[in-house]
């Protein structure tokens, strides 16, 4: 174990074991992001669609009435004059008329960018139609200004925020999905996107310390536990992936992959649960770290203690954050069993609720286990991990003690 830890204490091994986990999960991006010879929204023949920008010109013509119940919504048409900005028909003029409803309702005006729809049967013969906005640069100066804030006051560390931050944006989607399309099972490729986040997302933030390295160990525990407990949940609910919404859809997309539709509910509590895991294992692993650095002759016990008083105050407020998340996401069907007076007993058998108390139990379940977890890791690792730097300490000082005397020797001499 010294031998161990007195490797991974030198700069050399740690920036080795680095890049071979990039090495690892690169070739891992590579491998899932391969061309698939089947894609669910092939298009056959000669006929293809493509959505590109176009920008209005003129509105010829328009018949729109105000909705007399929602304040600020038209409903009609427009006879819309469009020129393409993108894609093979760049440059080109057409007219489109414009269908403005309660649920479809892009007004457009003279200068609007729009999203549009080009149905093409041959390369003479193509439909255009209105999508919605173009919304992409305003979503992109969101994110721009809140990459730009994260680092202005987070500094150094903020920008590694950020870097971590692209990583799991990039894990999920280029590593997580592909995954789960290619017929992986969808805990074990959770597990695996989790656990390589955690590392990595730590480990930018506070380096090779008995800190990072405390949150770590804590948090996979943590999300390791949530998974079983999902599971086992999920079986005695008998509630699994085939109780979603989009589950008929997905479907006839596993028929013609390899994809698990069965557990993809509970890949999805793991990645959501995540952030709110990892938070508060950071959290508790630097309030130990704190205690233990102001005061070195505590023991264990105490320094377990002062990380469980912390993850006590942090818990119910997490616990909340993830219910809430989760109540979020689905408020629209809320309202609407809430508008149909449904039976309570009707509503806690239901599979939408079961499923929200499901993500929301078992999030907040994983989150209570992880602060006892990284407290005890915590109160034990720090002080070890302290005295084998105390001991590399003073080998180094002996050593240099010894050569010299052996050169004051050599001078005498």
């Amino acid at each position: 174990m010294n031998v161990l830890w007195s490797r991974m204490a030198q700069p050399k091994f740690r920036a080795g074991v680095f890049i071979l986990l990039l090495l690892v999960f690169a070739a891992s991006v590579y491998r899932f992001n391969l061309m698939d010879e089947f894609t669910f929204n092939q298009q056959t023949g000669s006929s293809y669609e493509r959505y590109e920008k176009a920008r209005v010109v003129d509105i010829t013509k328009e018949q729109l009435e105000k909705d007399p119940n929602i304040d600020g919504l038209y409903r009609g048409t427009q006879e819309l004059s469009l020129k393409i900005l993108s894609g093979e028909h760049k440059g080109e003029v057409v007219p489109v008329t414009n269908y403005l409803s309660t649920m479809f309702n892009v007004h457009a005006k003279a200068g609007t960018t729009l999203t549009v729809n080009i149905a093409t049967a041959n390369e003479s013969n193509y439909n255009v139609t209105v999508y919605n906005y173009y919304r992409a640069p305003y979503l992109y100066g969101m994110i721009a200004i809140f990459l730009a804030i994260l680092w202005a006051i987070g500094g150094k560390k903020g920008l590694k925020s950020a870097v971590a931050l692209l990583f799991t944006f990039g894990s999920i989607f280029f590593l997580f999905l592909p995954m789960l399309y290619r017929g992986y099972s969808p805990m074990l490729a959770a597990i695996i996107v989790v656990t390589t986040t955690i590392i990595v997302t730590l480990l930018l933030l506070d380096g090779w310390s008995s800190k990072s390295l405390s949150a770590i160990i804590g948090t996979m525990i943590g999300v390791i536990l949530a998974a079983g407990i999902a599971t086992l949940a999920g079986h005695l609910l008998h509630i699994n992936g085939f109780n979603t919404n989009d589950s008929e859809t997905l479907l006839l997309v596993a028929d013609n992959t390899g994809l698990h539709v069965q557990g993809l509910l509970f890949a999805g509590v793991l990645i959501a649960a995540l952030g709110a895991i990892m938070d508060i294992g950071i959290s508790i692993a630097s309030a130990v770290h704190e205690v233990y650095t102001t005061n070195r002759e505590l023991g264990p016990k105490a320094l377990f203690m002062a990380g469980m008083n912390v993850g006590r105050d942090m818990m119910g407020t997490m616990a909340t954050t993830l219910i809430l998340a989760f109540t979020g996401s689905s408020l629209m069907s809320l309202l609407v069993l809430y508008a149909y007076k449904v039976p309570f007993n009707q509503l806690v058998n239901m599979n939408l609720v079961t499923i929200e108390v499901l993500q929301g139990m078992t999030g907040s379940i994983g989150v209570i286990l992880t602060a006892p977890i990284v407290a005890f890791v915590s109160s034990r690792l720090m002080p070890y991990y302290d005295r084998m730097a105390a001991r590399k300490l003073a080998a180094a000082v002996e050593m240099e003690q010894a050569n010299s005397a052996i050169d004051n020797e050599q001078a005498a001499m």
